[in-house]
Protein backbone atom coordinates (compact mmCIF):
# COMPACT_ATOMS: atom_id res chain seq x y z
CA UNK A 1 0.00 0.00 0.00
CA UNK A 2 1.31 3.02 -1.16
CA UNK A 3 0.17 6.67 0.44
CA UNK A 4 0.07 9.63 -1.81
CA UNK A 5 3.14 12.27 -1.96
CA UNK A 6 1.51 16.02 -2.18
CA UNK A 7 2.60 19.55 -2.62
CA UNK A 8 2.29 21.86 0.46
CA UNK A 9 0.74 24.40 -1.94
CA UNK A 10 -1.88 21.41 -2.82
CA UNK A 11 -3.31 20.66 0.60
CA UNK A 12 -2.66 23.49 2.99
CA UNK A 13 -2.78 26.73 0.68
CA UNK A 14 -2.08 30.28 2.34
CA UNK A 15 -5.10 31.32 3.46
CA UNK A 16 -6.19 33.78 6.16
CA UNK A 17 -9.04 33.55 8.70
CA UNK A 18 -12.31 35.39 7.40
CA UNK A 19 -13.23 36.39 11.11
CA UNK A 20 -13.89 40.51 11.69
CA UNK A 21 -12.69 41.63 15.32
CA UNK A 22 -14.25 45.01 16.36
CA UNK A 23 -11.47 47.58 17.01
CA UNK A 24 -12.27 47.87 20.76
CA UNK A 25 -12.50 43.47 21.16
CA UNK A 26 -9.63 42.35 23.47
CA UNK A 27 -7.43 39.82 20.88
CA UNK A 28 -4.73 37.87 20.78
CA UNK A 29 -1.67 39.29 19.06
CA UNK A 30 0.36 36.31 18.11
CA UNK A 31 4.20 37.11 17.90
CA UNK A 32 7.11 34.48 17.39
CA UNK A 33 8.86 35.97 20.58
CA UNK A 34 5.43 34.16 22.50
CA UNK A 35 5.98 30.90 20.32
CA UNK A 36 8.22 28.16 21.86
CA UNK A 37 11.04 26.72 19.94
CA UNK A 38 10.56 22.64 18.88
CA UNK A 39 7.01 22.37 21.66
CA UNK A 40 4.40 25.12 19.50
CA UNK A 41 3.87 26.78 23.42
CA UNK A 42 2.54 29.91 23.73
CA UNK A 43 4.35 32.09 26.52
CA UNK A 44 3.79 35.42 27.86
CA UNK A 45 0.13 35.03 25.50
CA UNK A 46 -0.54 39.19 24.60
CA UNK A 47 -3.91 40.45 24.57
CA UNK A 48 -5.05 43.96 23.96
CA UNK A 49 -7.58 45.67 21.30
CA UNK A 50 -7.67 44.59 18.34
CA UNK A 51 -6.55 48.23 16.96
CA UNK A 52 -3.31 47.31 18.38
CA UNK A 53 -2.21 45.72 15.32
CA UNK A 54 -0.10 46.72 12.99
CA UNK A 55 -0.09 46.75 9.35
CA UNK A 56 2.15 43.56 9.02
CA UNK A 57 0.07 41.32 10.66
CA UNK A 58 -3.06 38.99 9.38
CA UNK A 59 -5.96 36.93 11.36
CA UNK A 60 -6.25 33.53 11.92
CA UNK A 61 -8.73 30.85 13.87
CA UNK A 62 -8.23 27.15 15.16
CA UNK A 63 -8.55 25.92 10.99
CA UNK A 64 -4.92 27.80 10.21
CA UNK A 65 -1.65 25.88 11.01
CA UNK A 66 0.90 28.76 11.73
CA UNK A 67 4.99 28.74 10.39
CA UNK A 68 7.35 30.67 11.31
CA UNK A 69 9.32 31.43 7.79
CA UNK A 70 11.93 33.53 9.88
CA UNK A 71 14.80 31.79 11.21
CA UNK A 72 13.40 28.51 10.93
CA UNK A 73 16.00 26.56 12.54
CA UNK A 74 13.96 27.23 15.85
CA UNK A 75 11.33 25.40 14.42
CA UNK A 76 8.38 27.32 15.75
CA UNK A 77 4.84 25.83 14.50
CA UNK A 78 1.38 25.94 16.51
CA UNK A 79 -2.13 25.00 15.46
CA UNK A 80 -3.75 27.65 17.77
CA UNK A 81 -7.08 26.95 19.36
CA UNK A 82 -8.71 30.20 19.34
CA UNK A 83 -8.56 33.35 16.50
CA UNK A 84 -6.34 36.09 16.94
CA UNK A 85 -3.88 38.60 14.80
CA UNK A 86 -1.15 37.75 13.92
CA UNK A 87 2.60 38.92 12.26
CA UNK A 88 3.32 38.13 8.66
CA UNK A 89 6.23 36.64 9.87
CA UNK A 90 4.31 33.49 10.49
CA UNK A 91 3.14 32.00 7.35
CA UNK A 92 -1.22 30.66 7.93
CA UNK A 93 -1.50 27.49 6.39
CA UNK A 94 -4.92 26.59 5.97
CA UNK A 95 -5.17 22.39 5.41
CA UNK A 96 -8.30 21.58 2.97
CA UNK A 97 -10.92 19.72 5.48
CA UNK A 98 -11.39 15.90 5.33
CA UNK A 99 -7.92 15.94 3.38
CA UNK A 100 -5.18 16.91 5.74
CA UNK A 101 -5.53 17.15 9.94
CA UNK A 102 -4.46 19.94 11.04
CA UNK A 103 -2.08 18.00 14.14
CA UNK A 104 -0.91 15.90 11.77
CA UNK A 105 0.50 18.61 9.44
CA UNK A 106 1.75 20.83 12.83
CA UNK A 107 3.16 17.28 13.71
CA UNK A 108 5.09 16.63 10.62
CA UNK A 109 6.34 20.55 10.16
CA UNK A 110 7.73 20.16 13.61
CA UNK A 111 10.04 16.67 12.52
CA UNK A 112 13.33 16.81 12.00
CA UNK A 113 12.22 15.20 8.36
CA UNK A 114 10.89 18.52 7.53
CA UNK A 115 13.45 20.77 9.03
CA UNK A 116 16.44 18.80 7.46
CA UNK A 117 14.32 20.08 3.95
CA UNK A 118 13.84 23.14 5.18
CA UNK A 119 17.30 24.30 5.71
CA UNK A 120 18.92 23.68 2.56
CA UNK A 121 16.35 26.61 1.48
CA UNK A 122 16.90 29.65 3.71
CA UNK A 123 18.56 32.88 2.65
CA UNK A 124 19.65 35.49 4.31
CA UNK A 125 22.76 35.77 6.96
CA UNK A 126 21.59 37.87 9.46
CA UNK A 127 18.01 37.30 9.51
CA UNK A 128 17.54 33.77 7.66
CA UNK A 129 14.25 33.11 5.88
CA UNK A 130 12.46 30.63 4.72
CA UNK A 131 12.86 30.05 0.11
CA UNK A 132 8.67 30.30 -0.22
CA UNK A 133 8.77 28.77 -3.78
CA UNK A 134 10.51 26.20 -1.89
CA UNK A 135 8.53 25.64 1.06
CA UNK A 136 5.01 25.69 -1.04
CA UNK A 137 6.35 23.22 -3.17
CA UNK A 138 7.50 20.70 -0.85
CA UNK A 139 5.37 17.27 -0.95
CA UNK A 140 3.99 16.02 2.00
CA UNK A 141 3.24 12.73 3.03
CA UNK A 142 -0.72 12.37 2.89
CA UNK A 143 -1.72 8.96 4.50
CA UNK A 144 -5.80 8.44 4.77
CA UNK A 145 -7.42 10.97 7.16
CA UNK A 146 -8.13 8.18 9.24
CA UNK A 147 -4.42 6.93 9.35
CA UNK A 148 -3.57 10.32 10.56
CA UNK A 149 -5.82 10.83 13.47
CA UNK A 150 -3.77 7.64 14.61
CA UNK A 151 -0.53 8.73 13.82
CA UNK A 152 -1.98 11.97 15.84
CA UNK A 153 -3.17 9.99 18.80
CA UNK A 154 0.00 8.24 18.54
CA UNK A 155 2.15 10.85 18.58
CA UNK A 156 0.09 13.01 21.45
CA UNK A 157 0.29 10.00 23.70
CA UNK A 158 4.22 10.07 23.77
CA UNK A 159 3.66 14.21 23.71
CA UNK A 160 1.99 13.82 26.44
CA UNK A 161 5.11 12.23 28.54
CA UNK A 162 7.12 15.25 27.22
CA UNK A 163 4.89 17.65 29.09
CA UNK A 164 5.15 15.50 32.23
CA UNK A 165 8.86 16.11 32.22
CA UNK A 166 8.84 19.65 31.08
CA UNK A 167 6.28 20.40 34.14
CA UNK A 168 8.70 18.44 36.66
CA UNK A 169 11.38 20.58 35.36
CA UNK A 170 9.66 24.10 35.51
CA UNK A 171 8.29 23.02 39.43
CA UNK A 172 12.34 22.71 39.80
CA UNK A 173 13.53 25.33 37.69
CA UNK A 174 11.68 26.91 40.60
CA UNK A 175 13.64 26.00 43.19
CA UNK A 176 16.52 28.80 42.79
CA UNK A 177 14.30 31.57 42.20
CA UNK A 178 12.69 30.99 45.03
CA UNK A 179 16.60 30.86 47.05
CA UNK A 180 17.47 33.77 45.34
CA UNK A 181 14.29 35.60 47.01
CA UNK A 182 15.38 33.96 50.86
CA UNK A 183 19.02 35.24 50.66
CA UNK A 184 18.31 38.20 48.69
CA UNK A 185 15.05 39.54 49.13
CA UNK A 186 13.26 41.06 45.74
CA UNK A 187 15.45 43.22 43.90
CA UNK A 188 12.37 45.46 42.91
CA UNK A 189 11.82 46.47 46.26
CA UNK A 190 15.37 45.86 47.96
CA UNK A 191 14.03 45.31 51.56
CA UNK A 192 17.55 44.20 52.73
CA UNK A 193 18.85 47.61 51.86
CA UNK A 194 21.73 46.21 49.61
CA UNK A 195 24.34 48.85 48.21
CA UNK A 196 22.36 50.26 44.42
CA UNK A 197 25.40 50.10 41.64
CA UNK A 198 25.53 50.38 37.69
CA UNK A 199 26.18 47.47 35.93
CA UNK A 200 28.49 49.32 33.90
CA UNK A 201 30.78 49.50 36.95
CA UNK A 202 31.16 46.20 37.70
CA UNK A 203 32.59 45.63 34.30
CA UNK A 204 36.27 43.95 34.76
CA UNK A 205 39.03 46.22 33.87
CA UNK A 206 41.45 43.69 32.53
CA UNK A 207 38.46 42.60 29.75
CA UNK A 208 35.89 45.76 29.79
CA UNK A 209 32.65 46.08 28.57
CA UNK A 210 31.01 43.99 26.16
CA UNK A 211 31.80 42.48 22.57
CA UNK A 212 29.25 41.34 20.10
CA UNK A 213 30.45 41.69 16.59
CA UNK A 214 29.47 41.59 13.32
CA UNK A 215 31.95 38.52 12.16
CA UNK A 216 28.93 36.36 12.79
CA UNK A 217 27.04 37.33 9.64
CA UNK A 218 30.86 37.50 7.74
CA UNK A 219 31.57 33.93 8.63
CA UNK A 220 30.47 31.40 5.19
CA UNK A 221 29.21 28.05 5.43
CA UNK A 222 32.76 26.83 4.13
CA UNK A 223 34.21 28.48 6.80
CA UNK A 224 32.79 26.01 9.55
CA UNK A 225 34.31 22.75 10.48
CA UNK A 226 33.47 19.52 11.81
CA UNK A 227 35.86 19.84 14.91
CA UNK A 228 38.05 22.96 16.17
CA UNK A 229 37.49 26.10 18.08
CA UNK A 230 33.66 25.95 19.32
CA UNK A 231 31.29 29.23 18.23
CA UNK A 232 28.73 29.44 20.89
CA UNK A 233 25.17 30.88 19.52
CA UNK A 234 21.56 31.33 20.92
CA UNK A 235 21.01 27.17 20.96
CA UNK A 236 24.05 27.32 23.91
CA UNK A 237 22.09 29.17 26.04
CA UNK A 238 19.13 27.93 28.63
CA UNK A 239 17.61 30.91 31.08
CA UNK A 240 20.88 30.88 33.44
CA UNK A 241 22.36 27.68 32.14
CA UNK A 242 25.06 27.09 29.58
CA UNK A 243 24.70 24.08 27.31
CA UNK A 244 27.83 23.00 25.73
CA UNK A 245 26.58 20.31 22.82
CA UNK A 246 25.28 21.96 19.49
CA UNK A 247 27.92 24.35 18.76
CA UNK A 248 29.44 25.27 15.61
CA UNK A 249 33.25 25.14 15.00
CA UNK A 250 36.09 27.22 13.47
CA UNK A 251 39.40 26.58 13.03
CA UNK A 252 42.47 27.66 15.18
CA UNK A 253 43.38 30.16 12.04
CA UNK A 254 40.34 31.54 12.34
CA UNK A 255 39.93 31.75 15.95
CA UNK A 256 43.51 34.01 15.60
CA UNK A 257 41.71 36.86 13.67
CA UNK A 258 38.85 36.67 15.94
CA UNK A 259 40.55 36.43 19.43
CA UNK A 260 38.59 39.73 20.76
CA UNK A 261 35.64 37.37 20.85
CA UNK A 262 36.83 34.71 23.31
CA UNK A 263 35.27 33.54 26.37
CA UNK A 264 36.61 32.49 29.76
CA UNK A 265 35.50 30.58 31.99
CA UNK A 266 33.10 33.04 34.15
CA UNK A 267 32.61 35.39 30.99
CA UNK A 268 28.41 36.15 31.07
CA UNK A 269 26.99 35.32 27.23
CA UNK A 270 23.79 37.15 26.07
CA UNK A 271 21.17 36.47 23.77
CA UNK A 272 21.13 39.84 22.00
CA UNK A 273 18.34 38.19 19.00
CA UNK A 274 15.58 35.79 18.90
CA UNK A 275 15.11 34.60 22.90
CA UNK A 276 16.63 38.24 23.75
CA UNK A 277 17.98 38.63 27.34
CA UNK A 278 18.71 35.31 28.31
CA UNK A 279 21.96 34.73 29.79
CA UNK A 280 24.52 32.22 31.52
CA UNK A 281 27.66 31.72 32.80
CA UNK A 282 30.08 29.99 30.39
CA UNK A 283 31.83 27.81 32.34
CA UNK A 284 33.48 25.54 28.89
CA UNK A 285 35.63 22.67 28.80
CA UNK A 286 37.49 23.79 25.97
CA UNK A 287 40.78 26.32 26.42
CA UNK A 288 39.22 28.43 23.37
CA UNK A 289 36.04 29.48 21.85
CA UNK A 290 34.21 32.63 20.84
CA UNK A 291 30.56 34.09 20.68
CA UNK A 292 28.45 34.24 17.54
CA UNK A 293 26.98 37.90 16.20
CA UNK A 294 23.80 37.16 17.77
CA UNK A 295 25.58 36.95 21.37
CA UNK A 296 27.02 39.33 23.78
CA UNK A 297 29.69 38.66 25.96
CA UNK A 298 29.77 40.15 29.48
CA UNK A 299 32.84 40.04 31.77
CA UNK A 300 32.12 41.34 35.71
CA UNK A 301 35.01 41.83 38.23
CA UNK A 302 34.91 38.20 39.71
CA UNK A 303 36.35 40.29 42.81
CA UNK A 304 33.17 42.46 43.38
CA UNK A 305 30.32 40.41 42.30
CA UNK A 306 29.49 36.53 41.23
CA UNK A 307 28.62 36.18 37.84
CA UNK A 308 26.09 33.39 38.72
CA UNK A 309 24.41 36.25 41.23
CA UNK A 310 23.90 38.34 38.34
CA UNK A 311 22.33 36.04 35.71
CA UNK A 312 20.42 35.29 38.33
CA UNK A 313 18.75 38.54 39.35
CA UNK A 314 18.50 39.11 36.02
CA UNK A 315 16.81 35.76 34.78
CA UNK A 316 14.35 35.41 37.15
CA UNK A 317 13.00 38.92 37.28
CA UNK A 318 11.28 39.65 33.99
CA UNK A 319 11.57 43.41 34.94
CA UNK A 320 14.92 43.44 34.21
CA UNK A 321 14.99 41.47 30.92
CA UNK A 322 12.15 44.05 29.82
CA UNK A 323 14.54 46.75 30.22
CA UNK A 324 16.62 45.37 27.70
CA UNK A 325 14.52 43.91 25.05
CA UNK A 326 13.45 46.71 22.08
CA UNK A 327 11.05 45.63 19.41
CA UNK A 328 10.81 45.83 15.50
CA UNK A 329 8.51 47.91 13.67
CA UNK A 330 6.16 45.28 13.05
CA UNK A 331 6.77 43.43 16.66
CA UNK A 332 8.01 40.20 14.82
CA UNK A 333 11.51 40.37 15.82
CA UNK A 334 13.24 41.65 19.36
CA UNK A 335 16.81 42.55 19.81
CA UNK A 336 19.66 44.21 22.51
CA UNK A 337 19.44 47.15 23.78
CA UNK A 338 22.87 47.37 24.88
CA UNK A 339 23.20 50.74 26.45
CA UNK A 340 20.17 50.60 28.76
CA UNK A 341 22.21 47.33 29.83
CA UNK A 342 25.24 49.18 30.90
CA UNK A 343 23.32 51.19 32.68
CA UNK A 344 20.88 48.76 34.77
CA UNK A 345 21.16 49.15 38.28
CA UNK A 346 21.23 46.39 40.55
CA UNK A 347 21.47 45.91 44.28
CA UNK A 348 24.97 44.25 45.44
CA UNK A 349 24.93 41.67 48.29
CA UNK A 350 27.85 40.91 50.71
CA UNK A 351 30.17 39.38 48.21
CA UNK A 352 30.00 36.02 51.20
CA UNK A 353 26.19 35.82 50.69
CA UNK A 354 27.06 35.72 47.04
CA UNK A 355 29.43 32.93 47.15
CA UNK A 356 26.92 31.24 49.54
CA UNK A 357 24.46 30.81 47.01
CA UNK A 358 26.98 30.05 44.31
CA UNK A 359 27.90 26.97 45.74
CA UNK A 360 24.01 26.07 46.30
CA UNK A 361 23.37 27.21 43.05
CA UNK A 362 26.11 24.65 41.57
CA UNK A 363 24.42 21.43 43.76
CA UNK A 364 21.05 22.30 42.23
CA UNK A 365 22.57 21.96 38.67
CA UNK A 366 24.10 18.78 39.44
CA UNK A 367 20.44 17.61 40.52
CA UNK A 368 19.18 19.86 36.82
CA UNK A 369 22.11 17.69 34.72
CA UNK A 370 20.58 14.40 35.50
CA UNK A 371 17.01 16.11 34.51
CA UNK A 372 18.33 17.22 31.41
CA UNK A 373 19.99 14.28 30.50
CA UNK A 374 15.96 12.47 30.84
CA UNK A 375 14.65 15.19 28.81
CA UNK A 376 17.00 14.37 25.66
CA UNK A 377 16.50 11.04 25.41
CA UNK A 378 13.05 11.63 25.50
CA UNK A 379 13.08 14.41 22.98
CA UNK A 380 15.63 11.67 20.92
CA UNK A 381 12.53 9.25 21.44
CA UNK A 382 10.07 11.38 20.52
CA UNK A 383 11.75 12.51 17.02
CA UNK A 384 12.41 8.65 16.24
CA UNK A 385 8.49 8.39 16.37
CA UNK A 386 8.21 11.18 14.04
CA UNK A 387 10.41 9.63 11.42
CA UNK A 388 8.90 6.37 11.89
CA UNK A 389 5.36 8.27 11.23
CA UNK A 390 5.81 9.73 8.31
CA UNK A 391 7.43 7.01 6.86
CA UNK A 392 4.28 4.76 7.61
CA UNK A 393 6.33 2.38 10.02
CA UNK A 394 4.62 3.79 12.80
CA UNK A 395 1.09 2.90 11.81
CA UNK A 396 2.25 -0.44 9.54
CA UNK A 397 0.40 -2.75 12.18
CA UNK A 398 -2.74 -0.82 12.09
CA UNK A 399 -2.57 0.05 8.53
CA UNK A 400 -2.58 -4.04 7.69
CA UNK A 401 -5.77 -4.60 9.81
CA UNK A 402 -7.82 -1.90 8.49
CA UNK A 403 -6.40 -2.78 4.84
CA UNK A 404 -9.80 -2.87 3.16
CA UNK A 405 -11.41 0.53 4.61
CA UNK A 406 -7.56 2.39 3.96
CA UNK A 407 -7.75 1.16 0.67
CA UNK A 408 -11.42 2.63 -0.35
CA UNK A 409 -10.30 5.96 1.90
CA UNK A 410 -7.60 6.53 -0.65
CA UNK A 411 -9.31 6.57 -3.45
CA UNK A 412 -12.30 8.63 -2.32
CA UNK A 413 -8.86 11.18 -1.24
CA UNK A 414 -7.35 10.32 -4.53
CA UNK A 415 -10.73 11.77 -6.31
CA UNK A 416 -11.15 14.62 -4.04
CA UNK A 417 -7.65 15.92 -4.70
CA UNK A 418 -8.23 15.08 -8.54
CA UNK A 419 -4.63 14.05 -8.48
CA UNK A 420 -5.55 11.01 -10.68
CA UNK A 421 -3.55 12.06 -13.41
CA UNK A 422 -2.27 14.87 -12.24
CA UNK A 423 1.32 15.57 -11.79
CA UNK A 424 1.07 17.35 -8.56
CA UNK A 425 0.80 13.93 -7.10
CA UNK A 426 3.20 11.36 -6.28
CA UNK A 427 3.73 7.83 -4.44
CA UNK A 428 5.27 7.34 -1.51
CA UNK A 429 6.34 4.02 -1.22
CA UNK A 430 6.36 2.64 2.37
CA UNK A 431 9.02 0.13 3.61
Amino acid sequence: MKWLSVPLKVVAPPKVSRQEFESKQIVWHLTLDQIESQTGKIINKQLSPASDAGSSTFLFDNGNVLYSKLRPYLNKVIHPQESGIATTELIPLRPLKNILNEDYLTYYLRSNIFLSFVKQYTTGARMPRVIMDKFWEHYIPLPTVSEQHRIVEILDQANALGRMRAEADAKADRILPALFIKMFGDPATNPMGWDILLVEKLFSRERPGTKCGPFGSALKKYEYVDKGIPVWGIDNIKPNQFVESGSLFITPTKYEELKSYSVEPGDIIISRAGTVGRMCVARPQQSHSIISTNLIRLTLDKKGIFPEYFTSLVSYFPSSVNQLRASGDDGAYSFMNTTILKSLKIPLPPFELQNEYTLRMAEIRRLDAKQIESQTKLNNLFQCLLYRAFTGELTAKWREAHIKELLAEMEEQAKALKLKDNKDSQQLSLL
